[in-house]
């Protein structure tokens, strides 16, 4: 079955509204397709449609915060992070107030805006901020329980969506712990970390190298901040050698957040798929992450040649 994440942020919604009369709901002109739309024909006199002005909105999302309301802001993540970083950093952030930034249309799923719709460095951008809580979840299960867990959170916390449909990976009703990676195989050779939408590929990834007989321990990292440190470390030590894999600039997202954190405690070899230092560009979604090895193939090949490394090394 597949199901986008922000068509589960749009029904997460309406059970919020219900459950939390302090939940209010913002936009910038884009209701219909982040999915705030279904919120604000439930609960007009709740929900705040701010037009084509990022900016404002989260300075108006601030201003409500402040005033003991739970806002959940929503656009596109390129304009969310990257029009209103500022404001975003001393409106929200420095003074840690409880504002929920919702992105959709992250990574390559604005595929056919071309790269100037595509962000991919929004994770790194709110994961360098102080106070900031970044969540990247894997499917419309995690998701729509994400969007529960942020408004029972307290503090500035970026929840990063997509467009496109993706399979559903967990059952409803999984359990969703903010900071608090989910093991979704074991394995004794090589450990695949996993930020986001990238599972469904890893999974496959896996089982394709089960066949070859190497055994991939396999753990979706959904809360990128704060990191589950202690998980990390504790499968990097098992097995050895790792590999991140994100929908993302290795430069800022997991690969780095994992780098930092391993070569501080724990160093292993590592080998890393994402996005190279480039913007996006124009073409399907299938044919970007062909192009940046964020395939079920792609994983596999990066993992064979991290263990052939690690054999020389030994």
């Amino acid at each position: 079955m597949l199901k986008s994440t922000r068509d589960a942020y749009g029904e997460a919604l309406l059970r919020l509204g219900e459950l939390e009369p302090q939940v209010v709901v913002l936009d910038a002109d884009l209701s219909s397709s982040t999915r705030s739309s279904r919120f604000a024909a439930r609960f007009p006199e709740r929900y705040f449609e701010m037009g084509i002005a990022e900016q404002n909105l989260y300075g108006v999302a601030a201003g409500l915060a402040a005033g003991g309301k739970i806002p959940f802001a929503s656009t596109f993540a390129v304009f969310a992070t990257e029009r209103a970083f500022n404001q975003i950093r001393q409106s929200i952030a420095y003074p840690k107030l409880n504002v929920k930034i919702v992105s959709s249309h992250s990574g390559f799923t604005a595929s056919g805006d071309g790269g100037s719709h595509q962000t991919l460095i929004d994770v790194g951008l709110m994961r360098c901020l102080p106070n900031m809580t970044v969540v990247v979840p894997a499917d419309a299960v995690q998701a729509g329980e994400a969007v529960l867990a942020a408004a029972r959170y307290q503090g500035p916390l970026y929840l990063r969506l997509g467009k496109s449909e993706v399979p559903i990976l967990f059952e409803p009703g999984s359990p969703f712990r903010i900071g608090e990676a989910v093991p979704m195989r074991s394995g004794r050779d090589v450990t695949i970390l996993v930020l986001g939408t990238m599972l469904g590929p890893a999974l496959a990834a896996a089982e394709e190298l089960a066949e070859r007989g190497i055994s991939a321990e396999l753990i979706s990292i959904h809360t990128i901040k704060p990191l589950d440190r202690e998980a990390i470390l504790a499968s990097a030590r098992r097995t050895g050698a790792v590999v991140t894999v994100e929908e993302h600039s290795l430069i800022g997202g997991l690969a780095s957040a994992v780098a930092e954190l391993l070569a501080a405690h724990d160093p292993v070899p590592m080998g890393f798929v994402g996005v190279n230092d480039v913007f996006g560009e124009s073409g399907s979604e299938a044919d970007l992450y062909r192009a940046h090895g964020l395939t079920a193939q792609g994983i596999s090949e990066k993992v064979l040649e991290l263990l052939n490394r690690k054999r020389g090394e030994n």
